[in-house]
């Protein structure tokens, strides 16, 4: 670290993920921001740990890369004053986590930049968030299988997440209607900051590779998920109280670690709005 520096960064992992110190997110001035931001674009997801920050202060460094979404679905926080935040949530009576690799929001035609986790109640064990590098799994590759996924282009929807009745519907004719969101995205996508390419498929959300057949497209999206699972790929991260995660969606996916489902984990995050794939 230079002396003109204000933070320490300290990697986690050969493929993504670095631990930053020397810095409070409520409090950052320029200099730091940009720092933050740089190390940001290169690690692709970073750590923050003993972060006692306001929601105004953790909405306020979330803006400064772009402004806020207002999840299509998730909206616990609406009634309190702050849209913005999504509440991920697990304990005894609802023992559920994100278990599975993902992307956020990708069913929409601009996805998420990226998005700012806080955790406020960690597990005694269990429960940690692992994220993959989609940089990695594509430079993994063979030449030929990144020609032949240049120009495939893939259909994401919300088929198997949100349209359930539990989430926004329709009433028509006195029955509920699913509603379902779609769009297409290229399956490798180039990223708008860095010029890095990356794959843009995820098991949430992508339903199929256009103009493929159901069993090609089934079979590639396959190897493909199961490729992005990798270890090599990955970096893991244990939680505590006032911990924070900032990740790049565009590059990377996620999951939680669902080995201690029933134990209290209370998780706050806040997500950026995006740009179009390319």
């Amino acid at each position: 670290m230079s002396s003109a520096q204000k933070i320490a960064v300290k990697r986690i992992a050969g493929a993504l993920g670095a631990e930053v110190d020397g810095v409070h997110l409520g409090r950052l001035d320029d200099a730091t921001f940009d720092e933050v931001r740089a190390a940001f674009l290169e690690h692709q997801v970073l750590f923050f740990r003993d972060q006692e920050i306001t929601r105004e202060e953790h909405k306020n460094f979330g803006r400064r890369f772009g402004t806020l979404q207002i999840h299509p679905f998730l909206q616990p926080l609406k009634d309190q004053g702050h849209p913005e935040f999504v509440v991920l949530e697990s304990d005894a009576q609802h023992p559920f986590v994100a278990e599975a690799w993902h992307s956020d929001v990708t069913f929409v035609d601009s996805p998420p930049l990226g998005s700012v986790l806080r955790c406020v109640t960690a597990p005694e064990y269990g429960g940690d968030t692992m994220w993959a590098s989609m940089y990695a799994a594509y430079e993994a590759l063979s030449d030929k299988m990144q020609h032949l996924l240049s120009d495939l282009v893939a259909i994401h929807d919300t088929a198997r997440s949100f349209s359930r009745p539990d989430y926004k519907t329709e009433h028509i004719g006195g029955t509920q209607a699913m509603k379902v969101i779609s769009t297409e995205h290229p399956v490798v996508r180039t990223h708008p900051e860095t010029g890095r390419k990356g794959l843009f498929v995820n098991p949430v959300f992508t339903a199929s590779i256009k103009g493929m057949k159901a069993g090609e497209s089934a079979a590639l999206l396959s190897f493909l998920y199961r490729h992005i699972e990798t270890p090599d790929f990955t970096c893991r991260f244990r939680w505590y109280p006032n911990s924070i995660a900032m990740w790049d969606n565009r590059c990377t996916q996620h999951r939680v670690c669902a080995d201690n489902k029933t134990a209290n984990r209370r998780m706050e995050r806040i997500t950026i709005d995006g740009d179009r794939p390319f």
